[in-house]
């Protein structure tokens, strides 16, 4: 089986207004996920460096982060940020521009894993449900074009309230949603923001969010996560 998860980490800020990384850290390892999708992973302004440094992985964690950071000390675009295990290969991986009215953007990345190389893309769409369609529009159509065609994984926060309309039909025309729940806001779960979307390669055999004491207070998102098997 395969692991994946997503989490909107909120650049480490939780529900205390404590920015704690390494309360985001123990949260990562408690899912003890084999492929993460980070949302808002890198601070705001400056050189919106990134939350979890590259100590902090090496020295305390099994995974290393996808170099998809297009600024020096990021780990992401747009603050989307892939997380794999050390023992996996990245193939290949690009940041996805997105159009958008606020700087928006996905991550790609081709992994080699025990069940062959897998694409796993991560995403944080707007606020606005059109530009979410047209953002929705543009990852499926990135993904089409890709020269190679690999067992798929989207993940991330979609910022879609609604069930079954919007860029949730849109995604649903090519991906199976897995059936996580409520994720935000952390210490009342009421809305599913944040998804996570297989291609027909996969089955989902397990999944859910993330609640923890510990995912309770690091971020306004709860964690969800995902068992996979090849169809």
């Amino acid at each position: 089986m395969l692991k994946v998860a997503s989490y909107n980490m909120r650049k480490g800020i939780g529900t205390d207004r404590r920015r704690n990384p390494d309360r985001i850290l123990e949260v990562l390892r408690e899912i003890d996920a084999d492929v993460v999708a980070l949302q808002e992973a890198d601070r705001r302004f400056g050189e919106r460096a990134s939350v979890l440094t590259p100590h902090l992985l090496d020295e305390h964690s099994d995974w290393q982060a996808v170099a998809v950071g297009l600024r020096a000390a990021s780990m992401g675009w747009h603050g989307n940020a892939l997380l794999v295990r050390k023992s996996a290969q990245v193939v290949d991986c690009e940041a996805i521009h997105l159009p958008a009215l606020e700087p928006r953007g996905a991550v790609m990345a081709d992994i080699r894993t025990a069940h062959g190389v897998i694409r796993v893309v991560g995403m944080h769409l707007d606020l606005s449900g059109l530009w979410r369609r047209r953002q929705a529009a543009a990852i499926m159509a990135h993904v089409e074009s890709c020269t190679h065609r690999y067992p798929t994984v989207l993940m991330g926060d979609l910022n879609e309230w609604t069930r079954g309309s919007g860029c949730l039909r849109d995604f649903a025309r090519d991906y199976a949603f897995a059936a996580t729940g409520p994720s935000f806001h952390a210490r009342r779960p009421v809305g599913r923001l944040d998804r996570i979307m297989v291609s027909h390669d996969w089955r989902v055999e397990e999944c859910g969010v993330h609640a923890s004491a510990t995912a309770r207070k690091a971020s306004d998102h709860l964690p969800i996560w995902a068992t996979l098997v090849p169809a």
